[in-house]
């Protein structure tokens, strides 16, 4: 577990009580490596303890692309899965 220390008024600028805040802050900062590349859909997915394809859906909300991180590899696999 990691704990940040926010001013309450972070919060409450973006009109979010301390537990939405929260898990604006988790989705968002996955959502964010994600797009850098630096984890996968599958992790994030794992950790927001949702499907894969639920955390897909949720990037057009940040407006992050799938297709800037998918490569070879992940279509290789998804074929594989599929």
């Amino acid at each position: 577990m990691i704990q940040i220390k926010y001013p309450k008024y972070l919060a409450n600028t973006l009109k979010l009580n301390a537990k939405d805040f929260e898990l604006e802050m988790k989705v968002s900062s996955l959502v964010k490596l994600y797009e850098l590349g630096k984890i996968s859909s599958g992790v994030a997915a794992k950790v927001l303890n949702i499907s894969r394809v639920e955390f897909l859906e949720l990037l057009s909300k940040y407006k992050v692309s799938i297709f800037e991180t998918y490569n070879e590899d992940d279509l290789s696999e998804d074929i594989v899965n599929a």
